[in-house]
């Protein structure tokens, strides 16, 4: 079984992979998006890469819940409510959503995945 430092250096290793970017650059707190110049098509791309890595699945949905955008208890108007805002919490213990929660627009849920959010993810797949 991975532990947690194997998991951050398989999740690193994809990143740089993905993003081009120096491991340096690679931290928990980093931002997928706003520090490491991800777009949405890389998130693609990350996923693969994590599969491949780590021998696991991750099925659409489970990095951001589809639940979040298409259920209105969570989304309205484009934008989440307190119960989407609190899923997301719930779905991203890791995220600082300080900013985020300011103007929860729905097209902007990537931009709070980290890349600490993305070793919880395969954490939780290996049953770490």
């Amino acid at each position: 079984m991975a532990t947690k430092e194997e998991v951050f250096e398989g999740v690193r290793e994809a990143l740089v992979e993905a993003l081009a970017v120096d491991e340096d650059e690679v931290k928990p707190e980093a931002t997928l998006v706003g520090d490491l110049g991800a777009e949405s098509i890389d998130l693609l791309e990350i996923v693969y890469r994590l599969e491949k890595n780590f021998n696991i699945k991750i099925e659409r949905g489970e990095l951001v819940p589809d639940d979040l955008v298409n259920n209105p208890q969570y989304a309205q108007d484009g934008k989440l409510t307190a119960d989407g805002i609190a899923l997301l919490k719930e779905k991203l213990p890791g995220a600082n959503l300080t900013e985020f929660v300011k103007n929860p627009l729905v097209q902007s849920i990537t931009t709070v995945l980290t890349v600490q959010d993305m070793c919880h993810l395969v954490e939780t797949k290996l049953g770490i």
